[in-house]
């Protein structure tokens, strides 16, 4: 798929899956159990110990099933490291331009983080194809409705606080997608082995999300 085509396949997906966990295996196995309950999108973030490892067995366990992304990208390395171990998206928590030019070099749709409109703005005009809106749990939904407002041609995907229970705002207030974590992605249960709970809290959230965007 081209970076457009990659960028519309989130949207249309609605959701991305925030990865971090404390060992290369804990991450599998979560992976394994949030997917089971319908999320597609994958984002492996490089504070997972061995990220680029994670990211291509995933590649070799589920290949097009899924669509798999790099988070927490913080220098050009890390992208180059993403894109080598199989990634089709690259996202950060903050608007670096070396980061974002690398992700074009690579021809990858980058989403950087940002928050006030001005960042916001900044990400945009340097390149961003969406901007995460980070930490959205400061300001939920009714902070993505009023950055929306005047920045109607910006996909903004709100990640932070993003659950089951307001998931259906963030659609209804204009995010393009959301990204989930800890709401979906439970290092807790996945130490404790509760992967049924994971796949069961994974397909409520996936119901939620549906609803609002057929809404």
């Amino acid at each position: 798929m081209s970076a457009k085509e990659t960028l519309q396949r989130i949207g249309d997906l609605g959701a991305v899956l925030v990865v971090r966990a404390e060992s290369e295996e804990d991450a599998l196995a979560g992976v394994r159990a949030v997917v089971e309950g319908g999320i597609r999108a994958i984002e492996v973030t490089f504070t997972v110990p061995g990220a680029p490892s994670v990211i291509r067995a995933l590649n070799r366990e589920m290949g097009e099933s899924i669509l798999l992304g790099a988070g927490t990208v913080l220098h050009p390395e890390d992208a180059e490291d993403a894109v080598d171990a199989g990634a089709k998206f690259l996202v950060a928590p903050n608007t670096d331009e070396r980061v974002i030019g690398a992700a074009k070099r690579f021809n990858m749709p980058i989403l950087p983080g940002a928050f006030t409109p001005t960042e916001v703005v900044r990400a945009w005009d340097l390149g961003a194809d969406a901007v995460k809106i980070f930490p959205a749990s400061l300001g939920g939904p009714a902070y993505i409705k009023a950055l929306k407002a005047p920045l109607p041609q910006i996909p903004m995907v709100p990640t932070g606080g993003v659950d089951e229970k307001t998931v259906g705002e963030f659609v209804k207030a204009g995010a393009f997608a959301v990204g989930a974590g800890g709401a979906l992605f439970d290092n807790k249960k996945i130490k404790a082995k509760q992967f049924k709970e994971m796949t069961e809290t994974a397909a409520r959230f996936v119901a939620a999300l549906r609803a609002a965007l057929d809404s």
